[in-house]
């Protein structure tokens, strides 16, 4: 793709500066939630090896860290700000939502993919907004929030990616994710590398093949807007 139609595919929409990569003919969209530092191009090349026909949403996260854009506000490394955290995913679930209606594809199509804080923030809207996605990649992702009572997530499919040797996020913390996405009706299907927090292109043929098997199950309908 060429600097000109980069320049056409960066919009605004419901306060979120975003890509849209349609496919032609195509009713599946992987949302690409982007980790600290990255933006909403981050993503682009591992949507594309997960899913080469799926049309691709890419958001920016709105929040600043030393320059840096995050989804969601943070106290220290793996401390979040649980009240930035809540408001900031109803306003990502609504811009899912509000995208999804203005670019004509179905709700019921969309896949998120997260790294690291793209990942924690796509488990916080499985848990505050069920049935808005009931398919998600979540590559390195830890607990983010406990919500009380715990959501129905029947029919809900996640794909969990952790790295054994991660210095930021222990493999206990994901297994703790894992652990509660289950208790609240998820299917989750659990894979861990001998790496850091880095991914590596195991994860990426995993998730691939996981979403291949999966894009075809049913799942639950997104609630009514």
């Amino acid at each position: 793709m060429d600097a000109s139609s980069t320049d056409r595919a960066v919009s605004e929409l419901f306060g979120f500066t975003h890509r849209w990569e349609p496919r032609e003919g195509s009713d599946h969209t992987l949302l690409l939630l982007h980790g600290t530092g990255g933006d909403e191009s981050d993503l682009i090349p591992l949507g594309d090896l997960i899913d080469p026909s799926a049309n691709l949403l890419s958001p920016r996260g709105q929040v600043l860290e030393h320059g840096m854009p995050r989804f969601f506000r943070r106290l220290a490394e793996g401390v979040f700000d649980l009240d930035d955290l809540r408001k900031r995913t109803q306003g990502l679930a609504d811009f899912v939502a509000g995208a999804t209606r203005h670019y004509g594809v179905p709700a019921a199509g969309v896949t998120a993919v997260g790294f690291s804080n793209g990942a924690n923030i796509a488990a916080a809207m499985l848990l505050l907004r069920p049935g808005l996605v009931t398919r998600a990649i979540l590559l390195r992702a830890m607990v983010p929030l406990v919500p009380d009572p715990l959501p129905d997530l029947t029919g809900t499919r996640v794909f969990l990616a952790g790295g054994m040797q991660d210095p930021i996020i222990p493999p206990s913390n994901t297994e703790r994710l894992g652990e509660m996405l289950r208790s609240a009706g998820a299917d989750v299907e659990l894979h861990w590398s001998p790496v850091g927090h880095q991914l590596t292109r195991a994860d990426v043929d995993a998730a691939r093949a996981w979403l291949a098997a999966s894009a075809d199950a049913p799942g639950t309908s997104p609630p009514a807007p």
